[in-house]
């Protein structure tokens, strides 16, 4: 049989490790070829690669961000290709089965619910008239109209499933894909809008295979490898010996992620990963979704928002770990203040990332079932995103997204770090305050229907301001013009700011700075620039704090001149000059 296994990623840098185990298990009885592609692939295209494999069959890999768009190739698939088996598999399909067996029974065959290894395989034997139907176990499909569903097999055991990265095919892609590590399956948890919640207890990987197989990625290029642990940290002595191993072992350049649960981790843990991680190998993403404590009682969520602040502290304090927080909007009971102090809480820590979702009623899970007890409207089509609840307005969810653009573009993004620290903490009553009210005006005034440059981030943002009688708007102009330089190698062509300082005076200076270059500082007097140098080299701009003072946390208003020195490869050199020094 010509088999193939397919999937549709949400970008091209991802990997799908589902169809990989598939295939790993289906050998060496049958050889599937595995065919990735986006969602952003035209349909037609995809289906005409399909086509030209000649496939009996095709397993595709579904998921909420894909199922629609896998929806219209199985379509088309299936008309252009009547006689080829359409079998659907993945978490989106594996639960309300009944349902997707009659919506899709002109085009699908078979849908193979939960774990897959064992099933597929058997699917295959029965396809290739080796065995019965009825010995296939845990697939679901329409008989003479009937919907027939097979108990699943006992669970696989992890520890002997073969290896899903050593396919000769893959090996030239390791290095510009995300590679996909898998050391454990299912949750200790039972959050009730999670689909991990349903699968009870936590099976454990061969150890000594995934560290063979992690040296195999990285010998042979693999750069960034995630471990899709729902809580890579459930045993204290599994995590550190994994962590030991990936500190000894790891290939300079290579990044590991993992999702953490933080109020479990206990310091001597993080004080080792202090002491002894080089930074950036590791990063950690932590789930928090919500501070209050009613509404994590309500989905099942057991958090001790103390210890997890306790580890956002202590790993951000370390400053080896960069961390990356979520939370989700839209929980029973958290109404729109709560949700504000809910990301108060949590941007309080300064997280490098933080993620701002949107409650999603995932096929499968508990808060879907209990949807109108909380009042819940949703888009019935995946991802199933909310639209209100009985505390949660449609108006406010609309208010809370455009908070959450434009946290992506100025913090997540880190342009201008430290003007947005300032106007968090001396601009606004609260982060949330600032998100929420620029990205309304963001909104109000079309930009999130056009692009954008990065100097329009400036811009805009410096429109805004000028609306907020509050804001010290020299002082935060000073900052975002050293925000934007500071990221400059080469003098930027194109300034988003319009004072400049004339030749003349720019003549001057130098003259000034050339007899008594310890004005600009030690650094800049070693430099021993020339006339042509410094012209070619140097920016000088009107500037309204103490550049040294700000160096260490201060902001000290203080009109001067700013002087960047542009250095290739380096950090730009940075001094004030006041009218004391340049008179």
């Amino acid at each position: 049989m010509n088999i193939v296994l397919t999937t549709l990623n949400a970008k091209y840098i991802h990997t799908n490790i589902a169809i990989r185990y598939l295939k790993a298990a289906a050998l060496p009885e049958f050889n599937p070829t595995i065919v990735e592609y986006t969602i952003k692939d035209p349909t037609f295209n995809i289906v005409t690669d399909l086509y030209q494999y000649k496939p009996d069959v095709v397993g595709f890999s579904c998921y909420i961000w894909n199922i629609e768009e896998t929806i219209r190739v199985i379509k088309m698939l299936k008309t252009v290709s009547p006689e080829t088996k359409i079998v659907l598999g993945g978490p989106e399909v594996s639960y309300d089965t009944n349902y997707w067996v009659r919506h899709l029974q002109n085009e699908v065959d078979f849908i193979i619910m939960g774990e897959g290894e064992f099933s597929f395989k058997a699917l295959l034997r029965h396809l290739n008239e080796e065995i019965p139907l009825e010995d296939v176990p845990g697939v679901c499909y329409l008989q003479d109209g009937k919907f027939k569903i097979h108990p699943q097999p006992t669970k696989v055991d992890l520890r002997e499933l073969p290896s899903p990265y050593r396919f000769e095919e893959d090996r030239p892609h390791l290095g510009k894909r995300i590679q996909y590590i898998e050391t454990s399956r299912g949750c200790p948890f039972s959050c009730q809008f999670c689909l991990s919640s349903i699968e009870v207890g936590v099976r454990y990987f061969n150890r000594e295979k995934i560290k063979e197989d992690i040296r195999y990625l990285m010998a042979n290029g693999a750069k960034t490898i995630k471990f899709v642990d729902r809580t890579f940290n459930i045993s204290r002595s599994y995590a550190m010996e994994m962590f030991q191993f990936l500190i000894d072992e790891h290939v300079p350049g290579v990044v590991f992620q993992f999702e953490i649960t933080a109020d479990i981790m206990r310091p001597e843990v993080i004080q080792f990963l202090n002491d002894n991680a080089p930074k950036g190998l590791f990063r950690f993403e932590i789930g928090v979704q919500s501070t209050n404590d009613e509404t994590n009682e309500l989905v099942k969520r057991r958090q001790n928002f103390e210890k997890l602040k306790r580890t956002v502290t202590m790993v951000k304090d370390g400053g080896k770990i960069d961390q990356h927080l979520d939370l989700i909007a839209g929980l029973p009971e958290e109404d729109y203040d709560s949700f504000r102090k809910t990301f108060n809480d949590v941007f309080a820590m300064r997280p490098e990332e933080l993620q701002l979702g949107f409650l999603k009623l995932l096929r499968g899970t508990g808060l879907r079932v209990e949807a109108e007890k909380f009042g819940y409207t949703y888009v019935d089509i995946a991802p199933y995103e909310i639209f209100s609840n009985n505390v949660l307005t449609f108006d406010e969810i609309i208010r809370i997204k455009q908070a959450e653009d434009v946290l992506e573009k100025y913090w997540n993004d880190h342009r201008m770090d430290q003007t947005i620290e300032y106007l968090v903490t001396e601009g606004f009553e609260t982060p949330f305050d600032f998100f929420q009210n620029f990205g309304t005006f963001w909104e109000d005034k079309g930009w999130s229907r056009i692009g954008h440059q990065l100097e329009d981030l400036f811009t805009r943002l410096e429109e805004f301001l000028i609306t907020q009688n509050h804001v010290n708007l020299p002082v935060v102009r000073s900052l975002m013009k050293l925000d934007y330089l500071s990221k400059q190698q080469f003098q930027p062509r194109k300034l988003w700011w319009e004072e400049r300082i004339q030749q003349d005076e720019h003549k001057r200076i130098y003259s000034i700075l050339k007899e008594s270059p310890e004005l600009a500082g030690s650094e800049f007097a070693e430099m021993a620039l020339t006339e042509k140098e410094f012209f070619k080299h140097s920016l000088l701009t009107p500037f309204g704090i103490d550049f040294e003072a700000c160096q260490d946390g201060k902001i000290v208003p203080q009109d001067g001149i700013l002087l960047t020195i542009f250095r290739q490869g380096q950090a730009p050199y940075f001094a004030t000059l006041n009218d004391m020094k340049i008179k």
